[in-house]
């Protein structure tokens, strides 16, 4: 292993980060335009827009790329992203003629052209490469605890790859926006990434140049008809490998080829980069963690479903919030917590649970609604009241915001299964855990795949699919209880009573009441068959 020297980890509490041009300061934590101080009232997309404008402001931005990014790919027409320019404008004190901030550059799209001097609150001041303003600095140290930092780098091209060879620039250009939608993860631009092509990188050399934590890299190789990509999630302050992932398939299949690629990379990232926070932060003495590191171990706690857990969940999140209360996460952190202490049963003030589950929630949203998991949890708050219709509103902004967002795209699935609609909850959950196959969360969505067989009466299938996630690491008392049911609408009452029996010695007052309380299963046919399995079991 290469030694970059990397010192022992030291925590430091995130700062802002904000993007200064004119009289303007655009803050993105905060999604705030102020002028002179002064906050400037602009309407969500429109702030979108001119944040994707700012932050891409070393090259011309298509209209392609606008609608995919602002709004998430759905058809618009031209007028409205007319609309949205000109408000931006006006806000800036700009217009069609003078174009001081954002240029158009007719039939190919906008730039923009203002000087931006980016900074942070309390953090030292970017560093420069070459030239070109590096913003990373601005957030973190790259040896430093904080929000994690990443630069995807230009692919490196293994052998002749011929007219194949693009996909080296091409690909890691897709990442970087795709990942830049996840809005706890800070991405450098292509403009200063790119710049550090090598034959062979030196990760630790491009964490310092560009004060990052992770680097993603690649290769391309072709032969023949097939491609051969591989890609590596490296640490930068040693040189480590974290994951390392292999793709292949035809050349005629590129396409396919790179949304399996932006998709399953994404969502593996989102497990990946966790896990190694929360690995590293256990080095630190932990009366000296940062807000990250505490939200990441509450993280480690959360998912393992027991009061002690999920105790030692909420001090942690409490703690981040304590030296950071503007870090929305760490709210939703909090939402997560008393949710499931309402969704298991672990405690007799049921109401007051989900009146803190959405208070936590909200206060997330407020510091934050662009954030994908805390509208996640804002709609798992509306689970415990049976309320669907609201539940599936706020999940499904979570995916629209964060497409490739696992736990919100199985909780979407959960939802429209409780709601009757088994075709779209089966494949849901059926992307769920294609994109995200180590999820924590993952024997949920094996026993939601399973509900979606008992709506549709096949009870053979159910008991495959609940049967795996009752027996899956981390699955709570509820799961078995899915799992006895399957059995008895499928005849199978011995295996059915053995699962009752397991269910009884982990929670003995669980009863059918429970069961609807967490499963609001609305069609009724499915709702009979159900309740009059869990009463021959005797719940």
């Amino acid at each position: 292993m290469e030694d970059c020297g990397r010192p022992a980890p030291t925590c430091f509490i995130l700062a802002r980060m904000i993007y200064a041009f004119g009289d303007f300061e655009l803050d993105l934590d905060q999604a705030e335009l102020r002028a002179n101080g002064r906050q400037e009232a602009l309407e969500p997309q429109v702030f979108a827009l001119l944040a994707f404008l700012v932050e891409h402001r070393e090259r011309l931005v298509s209209r392609d790329e606008i609608f995919e990014n602002v709004w998430d790919g759905r058809i618009v027409s031209e007028s409205a992203l007319s609309s949205r320019i000109k408000s931006a404008r006006q806000a800036l004190g700009d217009d069609g003629q003078s174009q001081r901030f954002i240029r158009t550059v007719h039939g190919k799209g906008f730039r923009f052209v203002a000087d931006v001097r980016v900074h942070g609150e309390g953090i030292r001041a970017g560093l420069a490469t070459g030239g070109d303003a590096v913003s990373g600095g601005s957030l973190e140290n790259a040896a430093t605890g904080g929000r994690p930092s990443i630069a995807v780098l230009p692919f490196r091209v293994i052998g002749d790859a011929g007219p194949w060879a693009t996909i080296a620039d091409g690909l890691p250009h897709e990442l970087i926006n795709e990942l830049a939608r996840l809005r706890w993860l800070f991405v450098i631009a292509r403009g200063s990434s790119f710049r550090l092509r090598q034959a062979e990188p030196d990760y630790c050399d491009v964490g310092r140049k560009l004060d990052v934590r992770y680097c993603l890299a690649g290769t391309v190789e072709v032969n023949g008809s097939q491609l051969l990509i591989t890609t590596e999630l490296v640490d930068a302050r040693d040189a480590t490998v974290v994951c390392s992932e292999r793709y292949s398939g035809a050349v005629d299949d590129l396409h396919a080829l790179r949304a399996e690629i932006r998709s399953t990379l994404l969502a593996s990232l989102e497990i990946r980069i966790p896990l190694h926070e929360a690995a590293d932060a256990r080095l630190c003495v932990t009366e000296n963690l940062d807000a990250w590191s505490a939200y990441h171990l509450g993280l480690q706690h959360i998912y393992r479903f027991n009061r002690t857990d999920n105790a030692a969940a909420a001090a942690l999140f409490t703690r981040a919030i304590e030296q950071d209360r503007n870090f929305a996460r760490a709210h939703a952190g909090l939402s997560f917590v008393h949710f499931q202490t309402a969704f298991l049963r672990q405690t007799n003030d049921i109401a007051g649970e989900i009146a803190s589950a959405r208070r936590f929630a909200r206060q997330g949203l407020d510091l934050d609604p662009l954030d994908p998991f805390v509208n996640f949890t804002m709609g798992r708050s509306y689970w415990l009241e049976g309320d669907l219709d609201r539940a599936l509103s706020w999940l499904e902004r979570a995916t629209t915001l964060s497409p490739n967002y696992a736990q919100g795209i199985y909780a979407r699935a959960w939802t429209e299964t409780m709601a009757g609609n088994a075709a779209d909850g089966r494949e849901h959950v059926d992307l769920a855990m294609r994109l995200s196959p180590l999820d924590p969360l993952h024997y949920a969505m094996l026993g939601t795949r399973g509900l979606t067989h008992i709506l549709a009466g096949e009870f053979k299938e159910a008991v495959a699919w609940t049967e795996r996630a009752a027996r899956a690491p981390g699955a709570h008392v509820l799961i078995a209880m899915i799992a006895a049911v399957s059995q008895s609408l499928a005849g199978n009452e011995t295996a059915a009573g053995n699962w009752a029996v397991n269910v009884r010695e982990r929670s003995p007052r669980l009863n059918r009441e429970d069961f609807f309380r967490s499963f609001p299963v609305k069609t009724p046919q499915t709702h009979e068959r159900v309740a009059a399995a869990l009463e021959r079991m005797g719940f």
